[in-house]
């Protein structure tokens, strides 16, 4: 019997499947706060015409609007893939306590591939990392999303 997913990580699902519904790759992100949602995004950069509006820079851009605050100490943030390096620089410079992934990108991550920023010398701040929850069902959007793109209309 597989593991139940975490309601953010479903959130986070729900939000990829959005975006690619409009067109965005799918990947979606939600910060929590004490169990609380606090903000949840897909991506948005075909939409808003932003090549930072990741889902995971969208939501915590929200949840420090909605916080009051550019610290989210306390925060915990689940993405569906693992996040790029322009997205790891800003959960370190947010204080995000807790980054959980569903699936790695060994392409562009920065987290576990590539740069590995959280493990660099000139990153003050590391969140806990926990990686593969939920792994399997973000693999499989970002799959159809692109063999679908391939094949066209």
């Amino acid at each position: 019997m597989p593991f139940p997913l975490p309601d953010p990580m479903r959130l986070a699902l729900e939000k990829a499947r959005e975006a690619a519904l409009a067109g965005e790759v799918p990947v979606g992100a939600v910060v929590t706060r004490g169990g609380e949602i606090i903000a949840s995004s897909g991506n948005a950069m075909r939409s808003a015409f932003d090549p930072t509006a990741h889902a995971e820079m969208v939501a915590i851009r929200g949840a420090a609007q909605r916080l009051g605050t550019s610290r989210l100490d306390g925060c915990d943030l689940w993405v569906t893939l693992e996040p790029c390096a322009m997205c790891a620089g800003a959960i370190a410079l947010a204080r995000i306590d807790r980054l959980y992934f569903a699936a790695p990108d060994p392409k562009g991550g920065a987290v576990v591939h590539g740069p590995r920023l959280f493990s660099q010398a000139t990153c003050h701040h590391a969140p806990e990392i926990y990686g593969g929850i939920g792994e399997g069902e973000s693999a499989d959007l970002l799959r159809e999303f692109f063999r679908a793109r391939r094949q066209g209309p």
